[in-house]
């Protein structure tokens, strides 16, 4: 059967700019390759809920029609990508506004938005709130490896979407029962990702109950030392990899890549 809205799919991808310059992709040794390689991504194969704008709405919609097996390529336009370069969208920020002394090309946070800074003129900064790929025509070279059809493995795709975290599912009923890994409360955002997961199950699936399990063995249980040095490794990796998500390529939007 052909993708529709609301599927849930395995894919591949690369994308680039029209020049041939490679932006992103779930390929390990292309990234290598091109000099993206980023340790701390978990590179491989990504889901994605057809319609939820997990990809840019033109990689989107050239998947609905085509069918598991497919390998193709779609030029996705700014507005359709991530929209057409505005002008009006840099602006003269004092420094003091800052936590540090900024550089030309940094990229800073100012209230909820994050820019590059372009120039800097005594204590005054330009920065241009665009993002970085603003006005770019973006080609996804890509393969649809599979369309889940198990509901508990459509449970576990949904997390790893909006969690990015391996969790184990089981389907009873109207009831998941999710497995999550010990560490979970102590990722920063997961559990308020978490939030999310639960809105696109209950509106993709048949589900009217999600019981959230810990399971933790003797054996298994790390000292109060090393969970606490385990959340501040976290917490630093999240703040870093959420500046760059506000600015970056995010080719899949909300999924985290690891």
């Amino acid at each position: 059967m052909p993708i529709e809205k609301g599927d849930i799919v395995r894919i591949a991808y690369t994308a680039k700019l029209e020049d041939g310059t490679v932006i992103d992709t779930t390929d390990e040794k292309t990234a290598k390759e091109f000099g993206i390689y980023n340790e701390d991504y978990r590179y491989g194969d990504v889901y994605v809920i057809v319609g939820e704008g997990n990809v840019v709405k033109g990689f989107e919609e050239d998947l609905i029609g085509k069918d598991v097996g497919y390998k193709g390529s779609v030029k996705v336009p700014p507005e359709k990508a991530f929209g057409e370069y505005d002008p009006e969208k840099k602006e003269v920020i004092s420094i003091a506004r800052l936590k540090e002394k900024p550089r030309v090309g940094d990229r800073v946070r100012v209230g909820d938005r994050v820019g590059v800074v372009e120039r800097i003129i005594g204590r005054r900064a330009i920065v241009d709130f665009n993002h970085p790929l603003a006005g770019k025509t973006i080609i996804f070279d890509y393969e649809i490896k599979e369309k889940v059809e198990d509901v508990a493995k459509k449970v576990e795709a949904i997390f790893m979407i909006y969690t990015g975290m391996e969790v184990k599912a089981r389907v009873e009923g109207k009831k998941a029962i999710v497995e999550v890994p010990r560490n979970f409360h102590f990722i920063p955002y997961a559990p308020l990702n978490k939030v999310s997961a639960l809105a696109r199950i209950f509106k993709y699936l048949d589900i009217e109950e999600v019981e959230i399990v810990e399971r933790h063995r003797k054996s298994e249980v790390p000292s109060f030392e090393e969970v606490k040095k385990e959340g501040e490794e976290k917490e630093g990796e999240a703040k870093t990899e959420k500046a760059e998500e506000d600015l970056k390529a995010e080719i899949v939007p909300e999924e985290v890549k690891g």
